[in-house]
């Protein structure tokens, strides 16, 4: 049993939903480096404030939960992995061939913070779509 292919409204919202995981990619790899030291956040310290750590995980399962809803949980996989391909890809080989991944803690919380969360709800969606087909084919 093929699905039927995706209308132009879906996707348009799926086209719409990548674009929004590489703007939110860019957005958590360039403002990780963020401190406590007074430029941007108040001066506590200069202690390392990965605030962007808190927006991935938040935002990379809502991107997957919203594919699987308004598109087709078959394809909520993409948004992650455009997700990922935007922090790897932009971190290692960034504007000029620089490195803009930091190579410390917070490169390893934004990237788990962000992917773990995001197949958590992957997995989840998946889970629950094969239940209903299964559910629905009498089976």
């Amino acid at each position: 049993m093929t699905a039927p292919p995706l209308t132009s409204r879906q996707r348009l919202l799926l086209v719409l939903l990548c674009f929004d995981a590489l703007l939110l990619g860019l957005l958590e790899l360039f403002f990780l480096p963020l401190r406590l030291d007074g430029i941007v956040l108040p001066k506590l310290g200069d202690f390392p404030m990965p605030v962007t750590v808190v927006l991935a995980v938040i935002t990379t399962p809502l991107l997957v939960r919203t594919t699987a809803k308004v598109v087709r949980p078959s394809f909520s996989v993409i948004p992650l992995l455009v997700w990922v391909l935007v922090v790897l890809g932009m971190g290692v080989t960034g504007p000029g061939n620089d490195l803009v991944l930091i190579q410390d803690w917070r490169a390893l919380l934004l990237i788990g913070g962000g992917a773990l969360p995001g197949a958590l709800a992957l997995g989840g969606g998946l889970g629950m779509a094969a239940k209903a087909v299964k559910g629905d084919s009498g089976g």
